[in-house]
């Protein structure tokens, strides 16, 4: 089968597991993700299969989040699951500051990736280090927000206030960072206490599979129906017509 099969992804799996899975439904194979979703996360996850693993540069990478903020703390890692490093109080965030600040991050910013990113290093992952306790100085990269809008606010007035803001922007932008960046320009501190991956690319949430379905798809002979078709997943791209070979004249 040639394809790609739009998962949702749950949060407890990384997605080397996810691939795993699809893998072992399918009886082995050439299998890959279009891009990582932190462990934690949850939401889209395209995984390409047979010959569709051969397109995997060549698909859209803009992504779209709906990303819990919650303000008057930072993690070590920037997400829910490090440790708290930074204990403040942000009772005095309003919805219009928030609104404001977000402004702010919209266009053509630079980012510095996390040490939890998968950026390599002299040939080790950023995690990797990570997890040895080793923090190494890293580059700023350009990524492009295309939108941020505050879908609400909870807990206003508290010392920990949250907010849902859904998020539009291009490969390489990280979401943590995006959220770290936000508290310190508030200068109340910020972490993501949670993601969910709306979008990736021509692929949208309401149309992703979990792994239960794919697992009753394929139990029924009926996954390579799921499958979305290459043509369609680079429908994108302009058509180039190959002229064909000849002899020649004589």
């Amino acid at each position: 089968m040639d394809g790609i099969l739009n998962i949702l992804k749950p949060p407890g799996m990384t997605s080397h597991d996810v691939v795993a899975f699809i893998r072992r439904l399918m009886g082995g194979g050439k299998t890959g993700h279009t891009g990582t979703l932190d462990p934690g996360a949850a939401g889209v996850l395209p995984v390409c299969v047979g010959r569709a693993t051969r397109v995997i540069q060549f698909l859209p990478g803009d992504k779209e989040y709906r990303v819990e903020i919650t303000f008057g703390r930072t993690t070590s890692t920037g997400d829910a699951f490090g440790e708290i490093v930074y204990r403040g109080d942000a009772a005095s965030l309003t919805s219009g500051a928030l609104e404001e600040a977000l402004r702010a991050f919209v266009g053509e910013i630079m980012q510095v990736p996390p040490m939890t990113s998968a950026v390599r290093h002299q040939g080790k992952k950023l995690y990797e280090l990570a997890r040895q306790g080793i923090e190494v100085k890293r580059q700023p990269r350009r990524v492009n927000i295309y939108s941020l809008r505050l879908v609400r606010m909870d807990r206003a007035g508290t010392p920990h206030p949250r907010a849902l803001v859904d998020v539009a922007c291009s490969a390489g932008t990280y979401i943590r960072t995006l959220c770290t960046d936000l508290g310190q320009l508030l200068g109340c501190g910020a972490y993501m206490s949670f993601l969910l991956r709306t979008r990736a690319g021509v692929f949208s949430l309401d149309e992703a599979l979990t792994l239960e379905e794919v697992e009753e798809f394929a139990r029924q002979g009926r996954l390579s129906g799921k499958l979305v078709r290459l043509e369609q997943a680079l429908e994108h791209l302009p058509p180039h017509i190959c002229p064909l070979g000849g002899s020649g004249p004589g």
